[in-house]
């Protein structure tokens, strides 16, 4: 079995910890959430960032914290308002999670202090965890994220299954310093430590690096194509929309177009063609304007439709063409 990173050489550790966090303090990114002490706010970031990138989350954590300024204000907002508030971010359980995280704490009267009590709110894993817990608590707990793995690796020169990460991630953790530690070590990832080209002139340890330069390129899965077409009917100011199934393994109650298939009312040109992305398949999406159309649905002023829970595609779709 390997051994933990720091017994090749202490003296390194300590000169990786004193040098990154020099670099973070000069170079650290301006975001809304860093400086935070509150650990609901850190919280409502950490999740947000989950697999959606931070030029996207900037905009909309300033949009929800404002609406929902605490845990308390969010706890007592109904699911519906809270996923309207999360549309266009996608992975909706994650809105899910956060908001009975919210009521849980508020139910329990006060915010959980440490990593373990973190990770058993709805939703909450090791990273996320952690993370609150280093930042708003200073608990000495590493993270480990994709950005994180990457600087361990080029660091050490190896590669390691997913329980060594965590150790030699707390191995190299500033104990004193926590929170700035983790956030610095992630922004080393996101910033300069790159995937493809690691900006190495940089670094603030290039000269404790055993790679210094690129790994070899992970293979990319590969994309699938299709395309669908949607319904756009508008009655009295009313636009037509139908609810997803809460049976449904993909965003559940959340609104949208009526779907149509080809043929019959798509035969006219289409109102708006657009691309729409979600995990492993591009989506061409074909936007026909039709008076009427059977089945169920509800019409909704074309006003006040943006404050539905809408899926992502919708909002798009809606944000076309009533800014057209």
């Amino acid at each position: 079995m390997d051994q933990p990173v720091d017994s090749v050489h202490r003296g390194a550790y300590h000169q990786f910890r004193r040098l990154l966090l020099g670099w973070y303090g000069k170079h650290q990114r301006t975001l809304p959430w860093r400086g935070e002490s509150d650990p609901y706010r850190i919280l409502v970031s950490e999740i947000m960032l989950q697999q959606t990138r931070v030029a996207v989350v900037e905009g909309r954590y300033k949009k929800f914290v404002a609406q929902f300024p605490t845990v308390k204000k969010l706890a007592r907002a109904r699911e519906q308002t809270v996923l309207a508030a999360w549309s266009g971010l996608g992975y909706y359980r994650r809105a899910r999670n956060l908001h009975a995280a919210a009521r849980e704490i508020t139910k329990a009267g006060g915010f959980p202090q440490s990593a373990e009590s973190l990770r058993e709110l709805p939703g909450i894993g090791r990273y996320t965890a952690n993370a609150v817990a280093s930042i708003a608590f200073g608990e000495p707990v590493a993270v480990v994220d994709g950005n994180v793995k990457r600087v361990l690796e080029r660091f050490t020169g190896r590669s390691f299954n997913e329980t060594q990460y965590w150790q030699h991630a707390e191995s190299l953790l500033d104990r004193n310093s926590p929170g700035d530690f983790n956030q610095a070590m992630m922004e080393l990832g996101a910033t300069v430590c790159l995937p493809g080209k690691p900006l190495c002139q940089a670094c603030p340890v290039v000269d404790l690096c055993a790679s210094r330069g690129p790994e070899a390129r992970r293979k990319r899965e590969a994309r699938s194509k299709a395309v669908v077409r949607y319904a756009f009917c508008l009655r009295n100011g009313s636009v037509l929309l139908q609810q997803r199934p809460l049976s449904s393994s993909l965003m559940p109650g959340m609104w949208e177009f009526p779907p149509v298939k080809t043929g019959g009312n798509t035969r006219s040109a289409p109102l708006l063609k657009l691309k729409h992305s979600i995990t492993t398949t591009d989506y061409t999406v074909f936007v026909h304007q039709i008076t009427s159309k059977k089945g169920g649905g509800r019409w909704v002023a074309l006003s006040g439709a943006k404050r539905l829970p809408l899926t992502g595609l919708a909002r798009k779709i809606l944000e076309r063409i009533t800014n057209a």
